[in-house]
């Protein structure tokens, strides 16, 4: 089916929520990408990962910083944020369609009889003169 991706929701208290924004801002991404990266981060280590003050990393001033960063402005975060909505919810209404053609098409196969519009045209001419404008047999 593919690589769905789900929601998942927690309570912090008020002051680390206020940390958590702030460490946002500072990146100058969204508080949902902040904790994308650090689930992938956790993710991709299998779990091992400790947070360490820059300080005590002991890395050389040449080497780069890590994570790599990228300077991306807010607005693009937040139109890739959106479109990443805006798919999620087609596919769902895409989902939804698929689900009532393939009712639709189930209620079709269960009919004894089906009768097509244009079999009852080749079958029964309208005329004029007969019973009225329509007849159809």
């Amino acid at each position: 089916m593919g690589n769905k991706n789900k929601t998942v929701s927690f309570r912090v208290n008020e002051d680390a929520f206020v940390a958590l924004q702030e460490i946002a801002e500072e990146r100058d991404i969204s508080l949902s990408s902040v904790f994308r990266d650090y689930v992938d981060m956790l993710v991709a280590h299998d779990g091992e990962v400790a947070v360490l003050p820059e300080d005590e990393l002991g890395r050389t001033e040449d080497e780069p910083s890590f994570p790599p960063t990228v300077e991306v402005s807010k607005s693009f975060v937040r139109e890739h944020e959106r479109l990443e909505l805006e798919s999620e919810h087609l596919r769902e209404q895409v989902a939804e369609y698929r689900e009532y053609v393939t009712e639709l098409q189930d209620r079709l196969e269960g009919e004894e009889e089906v009768l097509l519009l244009d079999d009852l045209d080749a079958d029964d001419e309208i005329t004029d003169g007969e019973q009225g404008p329509y007849r159809l047999g």
